[in-house]
């Protein structure tokens, strides 16, 4: 795949850390324009409170990160990317330290915290509960120093093709004009879909604009029946996150009677793969009668809460509750999108000239259930690489990826007739609050072929119809449900995030992922 000459136009779509590196670091020897739907500084990065993982400490090592990313993702990890992550990140930290991000310190050094199914505390914190908004912040500062071109307020509509290699954008600019952008390079960093579902942790631009885009180009994707449900988000509305390094430092969870369930459910009770701590309190939930469980954090104290947890402390006031005192109710809440836009290593995606980096793809990394607190630390350091390659410094030699991981099982073709025909004169329109509590219902925490089958069936019926921001939004979500859908029906089996109730065993036969399009070869 060709790669840009120096002063090449490049445009990176979205503005979290993945989008903010990527922009950075291109801008160094190329003319950069940054798209972004809302204000620069609104994105799922902003709202990240339990920190960044990384193997910084003398008692803690890169290999062992690795066999914790990979026991965490259920088999389906791509060792190669994990073990890029988990060495190159701790540089990649100091890369931050040094653009001005605070990370919190405890007597003089990086003060660290343990999160689910880390065999040691490595998460690194700022401001307490607050490290994706002083993450962000830093960058934000940097980019508006750097000679980069920002264009807020501008939603990027579709990839401009010119004999299947990406030539540019299609943006809606801020007068509401449809306007095209032409591009030597589209990096797209435009973060997850986690307004697919009716719970969610996400902000209301989390709409899979870039995943949806990429699969109109053609672009392959993979893993996308993986969807992480956060098990602790306030069960009140907007499902205010309540970051798993709470349970980290020593909350549980028990039922209305007061009984730690958890600790029925699994070994490691509440610090057990987020998966599993998400089923246990929706199995909970459901003996409940659908009331919430209680998230205890009370043994913690007052001044340890208000200082370690200053952002949750803040917002559980602000709705009446008094969690130095009193348990919370809390409710799992999509949160993650392990699947995305395929990609190598350096962010190439199967369409020349478009290149995607964050939650927007799936490097593999992830497997089947992300390891609490690698998000960031994924952005970060395949947005260095991804750059890296984009301005011609010396990478690392290709590892063939094709031989490990995307080996597809079912093509969009075979999952839809016409799978992102969204304008069928037979369906109707459809609201978002339908389509989320549809998603919710029948491709949320637990799956089944029946529940499954009536989605698709819905999904079908239902069609996208006008050209406002909401509407295009609205069509995105609608094909990203669709090929969901098709995703979660294929596998025939539960692992990690995805969790089948009629085949509830893991397969050894389907080890390997889901992708959707054509297989081609990938070198990272």
């Amino acid at each position: 795949m060709n790669v840009p000459g120096p002063g090449s136009r490049i445009i990176v779509v979205g503005s979290g850390i993945a989008g903010l590196i990527a922009s950075l670091e291109l801008s160094r020897k190329h003319y950069v324009t940054l798209v972004t739907k809302s204000r620069l500084s609104e994105s799922n990065t902003r709202y990240a409170q339990g920190g960044i993982a990384a193997a910084m400490f003398p008692d803690d090592s890169v290999q062992e990160h690795v066999e914790d990313t990979l026991r965490a993702g259920a088999g389906l990890n791509c060792r190669a990317t994990v073990e890029i992550l988990c060495a190159e990140g701790p540089a990649r930290i100091r890369d931050l330290i040094r653009l001005g991000v605070g990370f919190d310190q405890h007597n003089g050094e990086l003060a660290r915290g343990m999160e689910a199914a880390h065999s040691h505390a490595r998460v690194l914190h700022a401001g307490g509960d607050a490290t994706g908004f002083a993450i962000e912040s830093a960058l934000i500062r940097a980019v508006r120093q750097a000679n980069i071109e920002v264009l807020e307020h501008t939603f990027a509509c579709d990839l401009i093709l010119n004999q299947g290699e990406v030539a540019g954008l299609e943006v809606l600019d801020e007068q509401n004009t449809l306007r095209q952008i032409p591009a030597d390079t589209v990096l797209l960093a435009s973060g997850g879909a986690g307004q697919l579902f009716l719970h969610t942790t996400n902000p209301a631009v989390a709409t899979g604009d870039g995943v949806a885009l990429a699969l109109r180009a053609g672009a392959q994707v993979a893993d996308v029946e993986f969807y992480q449900f956060h098990p602790t988000a306030l069960a009140i509305e907007g499902n205010f996150l309540i970051s798993e390094a709470v349970r980290g430092d020593g909350a549980v969870l028990r039922d209305l009677d007061g009984h730690r369930f958890m600790q029925d459910v699994h070994p490691g009770a509440e610090l057990a793969p987020r998966d599993v701590v998400s089923r246990g309190i929706a199995a909970q939930m459901l003996k409940q009668q659908g009331k919430p469980v209680l998230l205890d954090a009370t043994a913690l104290g007052e001044d340890f809460l208000r200082e370690r947890f200053p952002t949750i402390d803040a917002a559980c006031r602000a709705h009446g509750l008094n969690w130095s005192r009193t348990p919370i109710p809390v409710t799992p809440a999509a949160h993650y999108w392990m699947g995305g836009i395929r990609t190598d290593a350096f962010g190439r995606t199967s369409l020349p000239g478009l290149y995607a980096v964050g939650e927007t793809v799936c490097t593999g990394v992830h497997g089947a259930n992300r390891l609490a607190s690698n998000s960031l630390l994924e952005s970060l350091v395949f947005a260095w690489r991804s750059a890296a390659l984009l301005n011609g410094e010396p990478a690392p030699a290709p590892i063939q990826l094709d031989s490990c991981c995307f080996d597809p099982h079912v093509s969009s073709e075979e999952a839809f007739p016409a799978p992102l025909d969204l304008q069928s004169p037979s369906a109707v329109p459809f609201d978002r609050t339908q389509l989320q509590t549809l998603m919710w219902t029948y491709a949320g925490i637990v799956r089944d072929a029946e529940g499954l089958a009536q989605a698709a069936n819905q999904l079908r019926n239902w069609r996208a119809e006008g050209t406002t921001v909401q509407a295009r939004e609205d069509a995105n979500l609608l094909a990203l449900a669709r090929v969901l859908v098709a995703a979660a029906t294929a596998r025939e089996e539960s692992r990690g995030a995805h969790f089948r109730s009629d085949f509830p065993r893991t397969e050894a036969s389907l080890a390997h992922p889901l992708a959707f399009g054509h297989r081609v070869p990938v070198l990272c």
